[in-house]
């Protein structure tokens, strides 16, 4: 159903998918960049079910309250306390140690609105659970969507910034004037992993 969803979506939408080869695994991240539309949700989907993956994706705890609940965890949705997002990780990987294989969708920039840098949830959730992160992205210059490279992050964060910044050059949201350059807070880090101290960001 979903796959014959997709079919029809891209046969009238004015956005061209272009896919790639998704890691073996069969589990991974899926990066969302830019985002600055509800529009990246719906083109989200449509890339997924065409694909046929299973996939996850985060949202505020609030979402998952009635009437929307039920729609949002069967669309693949987790919530996540704000309050207290480092549970997230744990969430997540006990999932994969257990053998749960999902895809999971992260917009780093956290907002639709105007921002000024990444959020390190997704850097920190890749590196805690070995899981490689897929390059997703929209393009309204070209009026094209779908998945980039896969990367496999190594630690050196400016080093895996500068590559992820050079795949979405040049690329513009839905609303190009809400977008923003691929940019952690901390690229100095060594490392951006669970242990650091101190409290973990937002991880979407």
């Amino acid at each position: 159903m979903r796959r014959a969803l997709a079919r029809i979506y891209w046969g009238v939408s004015r956005w061209t998918f272009r896919g790639t080869t998704l890691p073996r695994e069969g589990a991974g991240i899926l990066l969302g960049a830019p985002h600055t539309s509800n529009w990246d949700f719906v083109l989200m989907l449509a890339i997924t079910w065409r694909l046929g993956i299973s996939v996850r994706f985060l949202g505020k705890h609030q979402l998952f309250r009635r009437p929307f609940g039920p729609l949002m965890r069967a669309l693949g949705g987790i919530p996540v306390d704000r309050r207290d997002p480092s549970r997230l990780v744990d969430e997540l990987v006990g999932r994969i140690s257990a053998g749960e294989r999902f895809y999971l969708v992260i917009t780093p920039e956290g907002t639709r609105g105007a921002t000024t840098v990444w959020k390190s949830g997704f850097y920190r959730v890749a590196r805690a659970t070995g899981m490689p992160v897929t390059l997703g992205y929209v393009d309204r210059s070209t009026m094209t969507t779908g998945l980039g490279p896969t990367l496999h992050l190594t630690g050196d964060v400016a080093g895996d910034m500068d590559r992820i910044r050079a795949f979405y050059a040049g690329k513009t949201g839905v609303r190009p004037s809400l977008g923003c350059e691929p940019r952690l807070r901390d690229e100095g880090a060594h490392d951006l992993g669970v242990h650091d101290e101190g409290p973990h960001p937002d991880p979407r």
